[in-house]
């Protein structure tokens, strides 16, 4: 294994070989990283049993595919996930919040009987999400589920393991405008509470897109060209254009309320709304330096 060294942007890896493949670890634990490829490249992953280091076969997923959409909270995700919801072949539900769902052992001998089964209380939650997803996506109808939960992107690096054919959906949206937009959902908060919130969020979605391939899609473009962006989302996940997204007040998506996503009036309207300009708030060193690394100016 080699020493850590500098890479531009003042990112620490590590460059570790393990039999034909060799991973770079930036900003986070070396088995998260190797976890994450492994899971994606070959269906494996390191586990440590009996105080050695395994290599073994994650069990197969019922649920093929499926889409995240990974963002700051306020990005638009509720706009992203109804208009696609509205196509014949995708279900996007309201946000299902995974990370607060979990198996949990209520005796030590239960926990002895699931480790030897060869399994763990983190791979049976991984299993009660398949499950959970796989049914939700049955008794829609539809093809192809695509979760929009914006917290997700906090364990994006689970998600990935557990699906490691995954698709994922980069959401952005300039970092200022969120801020606004968390304190108009959030009116007891402060500016400087939201901006710590939104600056979370924002290492967190930057560390998974430089880790991730997918589709990057920003709420500047999907506010002023719906349809191009629907189409470009369409390409991604390899099913035709289908023009009633863009109506997706004419479909039901389920309740509007807190805590399943955006409940306002602005998403009320069924239409596709102007993004509201950019305001000029002061951000801090770190969110200027996120803003730019997302592609915006500070």
């Amino acid at each position: 294994m080699r020493s850590p060294s500098q890479l531009p942007g003042d990112l620490k890896v590590l460059r570790a070989p393990l039999g034909n493949f060799t991973f770079t670890v930036e900003k986070m634990t070396w088995r998260k990283q190797v976890n994450v490829r492994l899971a994606r490249r070959a269906g494996m992953q390191l586990v440590q049993r009996d105080g050695r280091m395994r290599l073994i076969r994650n069990p197969p997923r019922e649920l093929h595919q499926p889409g995240f959409i990974f963002s700051s909270v306020r990005s638009g995700s509720t706009l992203l996930r109804m208009i696609l919801n509205s196509h014949p072949q995708i279900y996007a539900p309201h946000e299902l919040h995974l990370s607060h769902i979990k198996v949990d052992f209520e005796i030590p001998a239960a926990e002895k009987a699931v480790e030897a089964l060869g399994l763990s209380e983190r791979e049976l939650t991984n299993m009660l999400w398949d499950r959970l997803l796989t049914t939700a996506l049955e008794r829609s109808g539809k093809t192809i589920l695509v979760e929009k939960t914006p917290n997700s992107v906090f364990m994006w690096n689970r998600v990935a393991q557990c699906w490691p054919d995954g698709r994922f959906i980069y959401l952005l949206r300039h970092p200022a405008a969120i801020v606004d937009s968390w304190r108009r959902a959030r009116t007891r908060q402060s500016e400087q509470d939201a901006i710590e919130s939104v600056t979370r969020y924002l290492r967190k979605l930057i560390e998974a897109r430089r880790a991730l391939p997918g589709h990057t899609v920003r709420y500047e473009d999907l506010t002023t060209d719906a349809e191009g962006e629907a189409r470009r989302l369409c390409d991604f996940l390899q099913i035709d254009y289908d023009a009633k997204m863009i109506r997706y007040g004419d479909h039901d998506h389920g309740p509007l309320l807190a805590g399943l996503g955006d409940w306002q009036d602005k998403i009320r309207t069924g239409q596709v709304q102007a993004a509201r300009p950019v305001p000029k708030i002061e951000l801090t060193d770190e969110l200027r330096s996120l803003a730019v690394d997302l592609g915006y100016s500070s």
